[in-house]
């Protein structure tokens, strides 16, 4: 399923589109503030992002221009009240994929989004490998140790997060965040207890802990 990740902090327009994605067969995750869009965005677990200009804490702008700085180049449509073409402009020139103007049609959003995904988005592999593991995207289960083990649906979008970022550290918030979603509780033990399960499955060595910043995946390969 695609993810997209909503940068809007109108709760109403948020939620308009979520459900309407939602109801388009997406997997949503929305934040309201520019500082979450580039933390949720670096984590490499979104295929696009609608992007509003308007946050409270920083221009839509300078969130673009970050993470195509970090090196994210998963598409990005702009949602804006702003129609002057000097803005558009700068959008498109800084690293914009395209861009809808407030108050718009569902459809036509959707239309965008779905062209921009099918212009910009990789073919998917349907067998991620690393760590001495293959997690086979079709099927929901990891091959270890010369057998299969299956897996839940929280425990399999988790062990795929980790296993997209061998070697990097990754935080409980952003686990919590691309897993659970954004309203889920960020003084929840969730992660932890999942990470737990996994070991149990996969081998306690293949996903560390890094004290005080969060899980790190080995890739033992």
């Amino acid at each position: 399923m695609s993810r997209i990740l909503i940068v809007e902090d109108e709760e109403r327009i948020a939620s308009f589109v979520r459900k309407g994605l939602a109801a388009g067969g997406f997997a949503t995750t929305v934040v309201a503030t520019g500082a979450e869009a580039v933390d949720h965005a670096v984590t490499g677990g979104f295929d696009l992002m609608l992007l509003d200009l308007g946050l409270p804490d920083t221009d839509g702008f300078d969130v673009l221009r970050r993470i195509r700085a970090l090196g994210v180049d998963m598409p990005v449509v702009i949602l804006t009240a702003r129609d002057g073409v000097r803005d558009t402009v700068t959008g498109l020139e800084i690293g914009a994929d395209d861009y809808v103007t407030k108050p718009f049609r569902f459809e036509e959003l959707l239309a965008r989004v779905r062209l921009r995904m099918r212009r910009e988005r990789p073919v998917d592999l349907t067998v991620l490998r690393a760590g001495g593991l293959a997690l086979d995207l079709r099927t929901r289960r990891v091959a270890v140790g010369g057998g299969t083990v299956d897996l839940t649906a929280r425990e399999f979008a988790l062990l795929e997060l980790l296993m997209r970022h061998p070697g990097q550290v990754l935080s409980r918030q952003q686990m919590l965040s691309h897993v659970w979603g954004y309203d889920h509780d960020p003084g929840s033990n969730v992660v932890d207890v999942f990470v737990r399960a996994l070991r149990r499955k996969v081998g306690a060595d293949r996903i560390v802990t890094v004290r005080g910043m969060g899980y790190r995946f080995e890739d033992q390969s």
